[in-house]
């Protein structure tokens, strides 16, 4: 075994011992590694641990079929949920409080559906610096998250997900579609398909491994793109092309974000600098 992944024995060993033997806990697995970590660890203890997803409109297929895999691989139980936020003209909304509402909706739905299960989530050491308000709901809720209350960050996970031959183990962090939307855009089921197609666009026919489409007023999307990879949006034939499909998509117009990726980038404390795309000088 690699050196670096012998030392993160005694840190599995530790989440591993984490879960109480004999209880019951549900893992709410989002399709990314940090859920699927909890998720394994609470496999490889004594207590009966199962997960569930919740789906809906701001979920992607992507996320989804990550989920399910992760379900298999490990062979635990697995459950579908639809907490159904997407209706709650709260969440529609749209405003800082977005994020409390959507979270406030998927433990209750838990709830309801396991009532005899302890609640616990993927929510990581490094999360806690940042601004997510769905952890007032999770405090609400009575919700656990072993990673953070043993202070382990999300380097620290990549290494437990790869100890444990977990394929997501190098998966880009993917927030829920809702994130792309800027506060105080309504949420709709057209804008969140958009964002899905868009992006699934980008990766597909451009080859990036992760971006994200941010939507604000007036339908303009802000694609942010890793640094090393902002020049193959502007490659006259892919520039052309690419503006072509978001319109198409029914965005009004196309920007890049000449800062980069980076998570969180529509907090209040985030700062948006921006290019327009435009079309190629000998195109139309």
């Amino acid at each position: 075994m690699d050196s670096s992944l012998s030392k993160i024995e005694p840190l599995a060993d530790t989440l591993v011992h984490w879960f109480q033997p004999d209880q019951n806990y549900v893992v709410a697995l989002s399709g990314g590694v940090d859920s699927a970590t909890v998720a394994c660890a609470g496999k490889l203890s004594a207590a009966n641990v199962f997960t569930a997803t919740g789906v809906g409109p701001a979920t992607s297929q992507q996320e989804r079929r990550d989920a399910q895999t992760v379900a298999e691989t490990l062979d635990i139980q697995h459950f579908w949920i639809e907490p159904e936020e997407h209706l709650s003209p709260e969440y529609q909304r749209n405003d800082l409080r977005r994020c409390f509402h959507c979270k406030s909706h998927l433990f209750t739905a838990l709830a309801t559906r396991f009532p005899q299960a302890i609640i616990i989530t993927g929510t990581n050491f490094d999360d806690l610096s940042d601004y997510r308000p769905g952890l007032e709901a999770a405090r609400n809720a009575n919700v656990r998250a072993p990673l953070a209350e043993l202070q382990i960050g999300k380097e620290q996970v990549r290494q437990l997900a790869s100890l444990w031959n977990l394929h997501i183990a190098d998966k880009p962090a993917s927030p829920c579609l809702a994130s792309r939307i800027a506060y105080g855009v309504e949420v709709t089921e057209e804008r969140l398909a958009r964002v899905e197609a868009a992006e699934s666009y980008l990766k597909q026919s451009l080859n990036i491994r992760d971006c994200r489409v941010r939507v604000h007023h007036d339908e303009l999307a802000r694609i942010e793109v890793a640094a090393n990879e902002i020049s193959k949006l502007f490659e006259a034939d892919r520039a052309h092309d690419l503006v072509a499909r978001f319109r198409q998509l029914g965005f009004k117009h196309v920007t890049v974000d000449l800062a980069g990726q980076r998570s969180g980038s529509l907090n209040p404390k985030a700062a948006i600098p921006v290019v327009q795309l435009q079309l190629p000088n000998n195109r139309s």
